[in-house]
């Protein structure tokens, strides 16, 4: 059943509490940023959702990074202009003599006639370019990165081999692998191996390096796989785009009617804390939700009659609101999807959790304050609840490291959404960039 949406809340789930989380208030949030409150509205920055099982509902602990620790660390990089340049690469060739391992970045025992693209690794270094505007971002110099053979003995296309060779420019970087633990994939490759080869390749101006993979990962014995991870203080980042594949959402329980903005769903949020609430062993007490900081979709119709000029909406509006109506304008991606909208899907995912992973390399943490790009994330399906944008905290410390200005990357972003607003995320993200510019614009000229 399609879901209206028709009231978002800004608060924290009622299992926050449950969980042990202990929020902060909109003021203390704003001091930690050394910003006024009305900066950080909730309407613009909702607290994060800390639905059951999520990152911060697991750890709930985790301590915060204000802007003043982070500009204290000791550790950080500091962006110079002899290392100014983030790199992106391209995920690896793969030579003739391993053939064979193009096949395990394709999803096993998935039928479905939709040719999905894989996400453009132009699109990515776009938008990176916007993200982290005010500093250079590049693709990686040739020669490409390429997966050869590190055994020639063995070459069989039933065989998994324990290990590949990556071909750099200047050697040779053994590659560990194994068959994949829950059959998704054919073969997954070693993250902490790929990390290592990012790191011989990070080229002397160098602020950062993305490598992008298309291959299933795995890090520890344990590990069912990972999406990705960085070596904040080596300056470099790998993301696989593996699991981000749409095909898969069925099997990693991502709701697609229910991915940010709509993640901030009322409903949605109840029926989330409901369900754990009946799954558990031993309830103490039905779950409630928290009503305090929920807000309907449609503003009073006391407000202004004006308009936005690109969205027809109220000046009362917020951020938040603007882009759930354009996240609601496009055609509903949960049933019948068209290609093209599954590849933009696939492309979002991916950017997105690229500007994460590289957020790390500039010394930010997990953000526990607020529903942020810099979250942790504990799921697939939680990935996909999560927003594009950084929150005031995070947002100052990125503007601290490029020396760009919040508008001038905000006009970046809102360009690159522009150019892809078939895409649900875009569209919302590029509404919550119109509207937040707007409110900018209206308190300067108060």
């Amino acid at each position: 059943m399609s879901c209206e949406h028709a009231i978002l809340s800004f608060a924290a789930s009622a299992n926050a509490d449950n969980a042990g989380y202990r929020g902060i208030t909109a003021q203390q949030r704003a001091s930690t940023a050394a910003q006024d409150a009305s900066e950080a509205q909730d309407s613009t920055y909702p607290a994060p959702l800390i639905l059951p099982n999520d990152d911060l509902s697991l750890d709930p602990r985790c301590p915060p990074q204000s802007l003043r620790s982070w500009l204290r660390m000791k550790d950080r990089n500091e962006v110079t202009p002899n290392k100014n340049v983030i790199y992106l690469a391209a995920p690896p060739d793969v030579n003739s003599d391993v053939e064979f391992v193009r096949s395990w970045t394709q999803p096993q025992n998935q039928h479905t006639s939709a040719k999905i693209t894989t996400p453009h690794v132009k699109d990515v270094l776009e938008y990176l370019s916007a993200f982290y505007h005010g500093l250079q971002v590049k693709p990686l110099p040739l020669p490409k990165l390429c997966f050869a053979s590190w055994n020639s003995g063995v070459k069989s296309k039933s065989t998994i081999l324990r290990y590949i060779g990556l071909n750099t420019s200047t050697e040779c970087v053994r590659i560990r692998t194994r068959r994949s633990k829950d059959g998704v994939f054919t073969a997954q490759l070693n993250l902490d191996d790929l990390l290592d080869a990012a790191i011989s390749v990070l080229p002397d101006d160098a602020y950062a390096l993305l490598l992008l993979v298309n291959h299933d990962l795995f890090e520890g014995a344990e590990d069912q796989f990972v999406c990705g991870r960085a070596y904040g203080g080596s300056r470099v980042a790998v993301i696989s785009t593996a699991r981000y594949h749409p095909i898969l959402d069925y099997k990693h329980k991502v709701e697609r009617q229910h991915t940010w903005p709509a993640s901030h769903c009322q409903a949605y949020i109840h029926a989330c804390c409901e369900t754990s609430v009946q799954s558990s062993v031993r309830p103490k007490k039905k779950a409630k939700l928290k009503n305090a900081d929920a807000d309907s979709l449609r503003p009073d119709a006391s407000s202004s009659s004006s308009t936005l000029g690109y969205l027809g909406l109220p000046e009362t509006s917020s951020p938040m609101h603007a882009a759930l109506f354009a996240h609601k304008e496009l055609p509903p991606i949960e049933s019948s999807p068209s290609t093209a909208s599954l590849s933009s899907l696939w492309l979002g995912r991916v950017c997105r959790t690229a500007s994460h992973e590289l957020g790390h390399c500039f010394g930010m943490e997990h953000c526990v304050y607020y529903a942020c790009s810099m979250q942790g994330s504990s799921s697939l399906a939680e990935d996909a609840r999560q927003p594009p944008y950084l929150c005031p905290i995070d947002l100052a410390k990125m503007l601290h490291a490029s020396g760009a200005t919040a508008d001038a990357r905000y006009r970046e972003l809102l360009s690159f959404c522009e150019r892809h607003e078939s895409s649900h995320l875009f569209a919302a993200y590029a509404a919550w960039i119109r509207a937040r510019l707007q409110r900018d614009f209206s308190e300067s000229a108060a």
